[in-house]
């Protein structure tokens, strides 16, 4: 992730992003996964038989019908049974597709919102992490931007629906989901999330810890995030302001919004906090 500064001065991405050929590939591949689990046993089994029908009739019994090209064939009847769109068409709808995604007010989100605000920073494949069901589309509109996206949540449902919504917009490449609490850490199973580029939190994941517990749950995400890393504190729970998680951050730097200022009069709702994580490890010596 692009640091202020950083944005200024580049000129060119300093990672590649995937192709339209690649997003394509992972579409189709994704709408036969969904497939695949969306019908019974049996049902697949005869979508197997045919499978096998078709290459012993095309190959006339010449070769041994290996357990990749049973697999090849199956996917190429889902392919067919779904009527999925040639590349050259779903690239047409992709792309207008794709731009209305990469606008915030697509998903809800206000255009100069914290997270929108971040947008252009991002970098492909950025390490992103997207806390609680009221920033659910935070986790959208990174993903749209090729961030590497995990999103949490303590409710299944609500882990399930992002899941959904991932798939059904083409989305899903680069997001993982999971049911975990935030205290007194991520759980153990989630040990491999760290060097975070982006930590996106609503409040009222924290609000529903007890208060001990609230700085242990904070200082885990912290020491998850690489130097330079962004924490974003949405405004999105009544019960737990973003100012009122400031305290835990006191050696990071709050990024002020430069038109602040100017709408602070206008009586917008509540804005969301944006800190930096310190670039060089406090003096342990």
């Amino acid at each position: 992730m692009l640091s202020a500064a950083e944005l200024r001065a580049t000129q060119q991405p300093r990672r590649a992003r995937y192709s339209d050929k690649q997003r394509y590939d992972e579409y189709i591949l994704q709408r036969i996964e969904g497939y695949k689990n969306s019908i019974g046993r049996a049902e697949l089994l005869r979508l197997g038989d045919e499978a096998v029908a078709e290459q012993q009739s095309a190959a006339e019994s010449q070769f041994v019908l290996t357990e990749v090209l049973m697999l090849e064939s199956v996917d190429r009847l889902i392919v067919k049974r779904l009527a999925l769109r040639p590349y050259s068409k779903w690239r047409r709808q992709f792309l207008k597709l794709r731009e209305a995604q990469r606008t915030p007010t697509h998903w809800g989100l206000e255009a100069a919102g914290p997270v929108a605000r971040l947008v252009p920073r991002l970098e492909a494949n950025d390490a992103t992490l997207v806390i609680g069901g009221g920033a659910e589309p935070c986790a959208y509109l990174l993903a749209a931007h090729d961030a590497a996206v995990t999103f949490i949540a303590a409710d299944m449902g609500t882990v399930e629906r992002v899941e959904s919504r991932m798939a059904t917009e083409a989305l899903g490449s680069m997001f993982d989901g999971y049911v975990a609490q935030l205290a007194p850490g991520l759980p153990d199973f989630l040990c491999f999330i760290s060097a975070l580029d982006l930590v996106v939190i609503d409040p009222g994941a924290i609000a529903e810890l007890k208060t001990s517990l609230r700085p242990h749950a904070v200082r885990d995400l912290q020491r998850r995030t690489r130097p330079g890393g962004i924490h974003i504190l949405l405004p999105t729970c009544k019960s737990l302001a973003p100012e009122s998680l400031r305290a835990l951050y006191h050696d990071w730097v709050l990024e002020e919004d430069p038109k602040r200022r100017r709408r602070s009069g206008t009586g917008r709702v509540r804005e969301g906090l944006v800190l930096s994580s310190p670039r060089c490890p406090a003096d342990t010596g």
